[in-house]
């Protein structure tokens, strides 16, 4: 049996003392440096966490720049706005919360179905807008039951406006919330603050950064529930620049009118500086309404409308200019040699190999010299001037007054048209070019095809003799040099363009009663079918007995003062065919001209004319939007979550419809089938 003694359990216990001191040491040092490590190292991410806790720090979106026009008045202004978002992440009983929101602000089911289907999309992230310019009662209803609806956002800032409508539609575009894509690229966080919104069409996208300005910030004292206690500070957000244009919005908006129910588009330009006044294509859509967010049934009216009100016209639409382009050729024709006075005789037809083609004049014109063929648009002259010099010698001067000229514009997206010659058919088509390729090139038809700007720059060229450069920013760069041809020439041209309306030619109704100012110009038509032998036999079916996208496009350029321009215009209406004398291109643009020099007058005939065809753009689109809403049996499909691709979608296939049919249907074998 083995004896403990005293001293040994005095010496073992001693032993446990220490080891257990010696633990209880270093425990004791591990809770103090952890305890220095989060008072001293740490301090700073626990004191922004107990204040992030206590006080909420929130974007403040900066309010955009102005655009403006000529003279200093808004065309896209900010208008003070209350409105309320959701952030889908923070919702927590969805249904519960849209049926709270539906009694507080009296939400249609319209935009029920479309809060609902932008919850589906938002990914979390994204604030989805529920309503927009509410009334204060409606808004003040919602702001103090804030902390009983997590993930609803009620704001008071400034959203965008656009006096005009849609008559800068095209021009000035919209803006509109971030997409997805959009904030996965940039992580801005500014991207997804609710009531931010940047450029989506138009100058509010190519000058977003410029006009979008930078954030200011507010902190909030909150209670742990998240209610409002005291505003603490604020940084107050730096404003946008604010951007003058060219155009002069009286003429925008009147140009907008005065093209009616057409489809189609027009340009004014001031041939001193290039200054682009108006730059209109119609139908359009209200930018208020993209801006404010599109209901799903007006996109489904705008998207399968025939008419295109999503396409920018001035810029995408691609049309063969027709016999606008016989001053520039008979330009052309004197600069390779052709004498002004030398006749060639019109029968109505001239036969060419196998096929026949005709003028527009089924008797003919008889003897007719440059001057008088340009008067009366005779087709049969330029066919036999161009088949001589060959239309390589058409080609360089065309491109020199501005047909399929890429300019400097601020937009996304410009279509830039054709000007053809031999060489460029071998390349794209590996055919040699054809005579018939001459003669339906010098009418403006065949494989020619022109964007409106380009047809207001050519018109502006012959104008003025200069190579003017078109500009929409005020204060750009400005200046042209003089374009290399004869003055006589020029001056062969210019007069026969002022008989075109003043003297017996094909334009006489765009005659204007301004005194002292008379218009030049030149009509066109361009076919879009192929009209057969047998058809002409029988007799060419008018425009009016044709379905809409069969009818002949309208074009015409012009200038005036004739004798001191100081104006050029270009005004192309799709499909248009003649058929209602008040909504052709020589009454628009003799009333577009009209304005310039005479507003009252301008104003006094739209006045009578414009109830004749329902009122003004506004009225006519309000009235349409209600037809539609009434033929609908069924609620309509969700809009697109990206309006802005949707809508450039639909834009290029109407550009690349109206151009692949016009090639395909004129192009090859000239007006008509051969005999």
């Amino acid at each position: 049996m083995v004896r403990i003694t005293e001293a040994a359990q005095t010496y073992s216990f001693s032993r446990r003392a220490v080891v257990l001191g010696v633990a209880q040491g270093a425990v004791g040092m591990v809770l103090a440096g952890r305890m220095a490590w989060l008072s001293v190292v740490e301090n700073e991410q626990y004191k922004l966490k107990a204040e992030s806790n206590r006080v909420n720090n929130t974007l403040i979106p900066p309010r955009r720049g102005w655009l403006l026009d000529r003279s200093g008045k808004p065309l896209a202004s900010n208008r003070t706005d209350f409105r309320v978002d959701l952030i889908p992440d923070r919702i927590v009983d969805k249904d519960k919360l849209l049926a709270e929101l539906t009694r507080l602000l009296n939400l249609p089911p319209e935009d029920l179905a479309r809060i609902e289907t932008d919850l589906k999309r938002a990914g979390g992230f994204r604030p989805v807008q529920v309503a927009e310019n509410l009334d204060w009662d409606r808004f003040a209803a919602v702001l103090v039951r804030q902390p009983e609806l997590p993930g609803v956002a009620p704001t008071r800032g400034y959203a965008r406006h656009y006096p005009l409508g849609a008559g800068v539609g095209h021009l000035i575009g919209y803006v509109g919330t971030a997409s997805a894509e959009q904030f996965k690229a940039d992580k801005d966080p500014l991207l997804v603050t609710p009531g931010f919104k940047l450029g989506k069409d138009g100058l509010e996208k190519t000058l977003d950064h410029r006009l979008r300005g930078k954030p200011g910030a507010k902190r909030v004292e909150v209670t742990a529930h998240g209610r409002p206690v005291r505003e603490l500070e604020t940084r107050a957000d730096q404003p946008g620049e604010s951007i003058k244009l060219t155009i002069d919005s009286g003429l925008q908006e009147y140009v907008a009118r005065r093209l009616g129910t057409n489809s189609g588009s027009a340009i004014v330009i001031d041939v001193a500086s290039g200054d682009i006044l108006s730059m209109v294509s119609m139908p359009s859509y209200d930018p208020n309404s993209f801006s404010d967010g599109i209901s799903q049934l007006e996109w489904k009216m705008l998207s399968e409308d025939d008419h295109v009100p999503l396409m920018n016209k001035v810029l995408q639409g691609l049309y063969p200019p027709g016999s606008t382009v016989k001053p520039m050729n008979g330009l052309a024709l004197m600069a390779a040699g052709v004498s002004p006075n030398e006749r060639v005789f019109c029968s109505g037809a001239l036969r060419v190999g196998s096929g026949v083609f005709h003028c527009h004049k089924k008797g003919g014109h008889g003897p007719l010299d440059l001057k008088n063929a340009i008067m009366q648009s005779c087709d049969i002259y330029f066919y036999e001037m161009v088949r001589r010099v060959g239309y390589d010698a058409i080609a360089p001067m065309a491109r020199m007054l501005g047909l399929g000229q890429k300019f400097d514009m601020p937009f996304t997206t410009q279509r830039y048209g054709t000007v053809p010659d031999s060489a460029w058919k071998l390349k794209k088509y590996h055919h040699p070019w054809t005579v018939a390729d001459s003669l339906n090139a010098s009418i403006g038809q065949g494989y020619v095809l022109a964007n409106p700007l380009q047809l207001a720059v050519m018109a502006s060229r012959l104008a003025s003799g200069k190579i003017l450069v078109p500009r929409l920013l005020a204060n750009g760069p400005s200046g042209a040099q003089p374009l290399p041809v004869s003055a006589e020439d020029l001056a062969v041209v210019r007069e026969a363009m002022y008989g075109v309306i003043n003297g017996g030619g094909t334009g006489g109704a765009a005659r204007m009663y301004v005194p002292g100012v008379a218009l030049a110009g030149k009509t066109g038509t361009a076919q879009v079918r192929r009209i057969t032998m047998a058809e002409r036999r029988t007799g060419v079916l008018k425009n009016g007995s044709l379905p809409f996208k069969m009818r002949d496009h309208a074009l015409l350029v012009c200038f005036a003062p004739h004798d001191n321009p100081k104006y050029a215009a270009a005004i192309v209406l799709e499909h248009n065919g003649h058929t209602i004398r008040n909504l052709d291109t020589p009454l628009i643009g003799r009333d577009i001209m009209t304005y310039l020099f005479d507003r009252d007058q301008a104003m006094k005939t739209l006045a009578e004319v414009e109830p004749t065809w329902g009122g003004d753009y506004t009225t006519r689109m309000a009235a349409q939007s209600a037809a539609f809403r009434a033929a609908q049996a069924a609620p309509p499909p969700p809009a697109p979550e990206d309006t802005e691709e949707a809508a450039s979608s639909l834009a290029d296939q109407a550009a690349n419809s109206t151009a692949d049919s016009t090639k395909r249907d004129v192009a090859p074998t000239g007006s008509v089938e051969g005999d």
